[in-house]
């Protein structure tokens, strides 16, 4: 598996590479050292950021307050922030998604 995920301080950092619009929100595989993701929300009015937050909250159970976009808030690529207790279960969510 590429990696898409790497260890800043405390925090889990995973680079993103976004398709908003989608007609719904899920993981599309690992290119390019990045997760793709799907998202079911227009990339207007930080819409598609919530989504982003929303997803990734209900995708490894834990609250939206511990994810944080770091980089690209206007752009498809994108750095998100996790809590570093997620990193199994993303993984995980990686893998089945690319099997």
């Amino acid at each position: 598996m590429e990696t898409c995920i790497r260890v800043s301080g405390d925090s889990l950092l995973v680079d993103l590479k976004v398709q908003p619009g989608a007609s719904k929100s899920c993981l599309a595989g690992v290119k390019d050292r990045r997760l793709k993701v799907r998202i079911a929300a227009a990339p207007e009015g930080g819409k598609a950021n919530a989504e982003i937050v929303s997803f990734f909250a209900g995708l490894l159970g834990c609250p939206k307050r511990d994810l944080t976009i770091k980089t690209g808030e206007k752009s498809r690529l994108k750095t998100l922030a996790l809590p570093l207790s997620c990193r199994e279960t993303l993984e995980t969510a990686i893998i089945n998604t690319s099997a």
